[in-house]
């Protein structure tokens, strides 16, 4: 079993460090199973820790080894943090700069093969869900994706995931190795640090064998200083009680901030254009599990249920005293939105 890395790469172990830049062959004794990791300026994301935490408990069951492999470009810092958990495959291109799927599904697919994964794991993103299931074809490999639970019979791995927008749970099986499974990050805890930090090896890409077939235009995000969806304690979140994206700011943006959390909407601001579609949470958007979950003027639909329902404290503030969304909430309060929220804000900024 054999994987190269290249000697003199940003991070490579300090004995393979130099200034040749001879390809070097490594054995592994082991098979692997494989974090996709993924990452802001410098820091490994908790959601890819998540999936992290999956790996490592089925490796120990297994004996295999677990690593992570992160992708792009000028990756130094990111893998140093991402070592502080795991040993790291990084594969670091100028063409890899930008997340383009057909470009990190083959180099996906290039480390599995070189390093016999049995498993290709990572979190349950937008970025994996493009990207994961391309890479699962050229592997010609099984997929699940969302999987919220796992247990053994048998032998067998056995893998729980939501189907009909939540409605079910539907237990799977996958055929022939590797696996490739996402995760959703809140259902499992993030990996601790190791007491030792793994090393980190060079993958070596070669820029000849990466297709050009999407090609990157550009980035259009709306800027915020709070957290991200899937990572906020707090998640403030509107349906079309609001109309105009000066209104969201104006209810939900402040009550977000004084909660020092994130601001979420339905799907229909999304449609509507008030909002960007990376605030959507729901069963088209993201998933979230928060310690508190503000629902306002949210009826309850069990597409946005499917994305919230496993949030810890649910507050729901709605006109409709029959509203499916106070079925699961913990605390309900039934009025107008436009009266409560400043109500609200003002009581916390006090």
């Amino acid at each position: 079993m054999r994987a190269c890395c290249r000697r003199g790469g940003a991070c490579a172990p300090a004995a393979l460090r130099g200034e040749s830049d001879l390809t070097v062959c490594v054995r592994r004794q082991e098979m692997v199973i494989l974090v996709v990791a993924e990452y802001d300026t410098a820091h490994v994301r908790p959601g890819s820790r998540s999936a992290l935490g999956v790996a490592r408990d089925l490796a120990a069951r297994s004996g295999e080894r677990v690593e992570w492999l992160v992708l792009g470009s000028g990756l130094d810092s990111v893998a140093s943090d991402a070592a502080r958990f795991a040993p790291v495959t990084v594969a670091d291109h100028p063409l890899l700069v930008q997340a383009t799927a057909d470009r990190y599904a083959r180099v996906i697919a290039d480390v599995a093969r070189a390093h016999e994964a049995s498993v290709i794991l990572a979190n349950a993103t937008t970025f994996a869900k493009d990207i994961l299931p391309r890479a699962a074809a050229l592997l010609g490999a099984a997929m699940a994706g969302d999987v919220t639970g796992y247990s053994f019979a048998d032998g067998e791995l056995l893998l729980r995931r939501p189907m009909y927008a939540g409605a079910t749970t539907a237990t799977v099986t996958l055929a022939g190795r590797p696996y490739i499974i996402t995760v959703r990050a809140s259902a499992f805890p993030p990996a601790e640090p190791l007491a030792k930090s793994g090393e980190c090896v060079a993958w070596n890409v070669v820029a000849a064998t990466l297709p050009n077939q999407i090609e990157y235009v550009g980035l259009e995000s709306r800027p915020t200083m709070r957290p991200d969806l899937t990572e906020a304690r707090v998640v403030v979140s509107v349906g079309r009680a609001f109309r105009s994206s000066e209104e969201f700011e104006q209810y939900v943006g402040r009550l977000a901030d004084a909660l020092k959390g994130a601001a979420g909407c339905t799907r229909a601001l999304v449609d509507d254009g008030i909002t960007p579609n990376e605030w959507q949470v729901g069963q088209t958007g993201k998933v979230v599990a928060p310690e508190l979950y503000v629902a306002l003027g949210i009826s309850g639909a069990i597409q946005h249920l499917a994305g919230m329902k496993n949030s810890r404290i649910v507050v729901a503030v709605n006109s409709d005293a029959e509203a499916p969304i106070f079925s699961i909430a913990n605390y309900g309060l039934v009025g107008d939105v436009r009266q409560i929220t400043p109500a609200l804000i003002e009581e916390l900024n006090r």
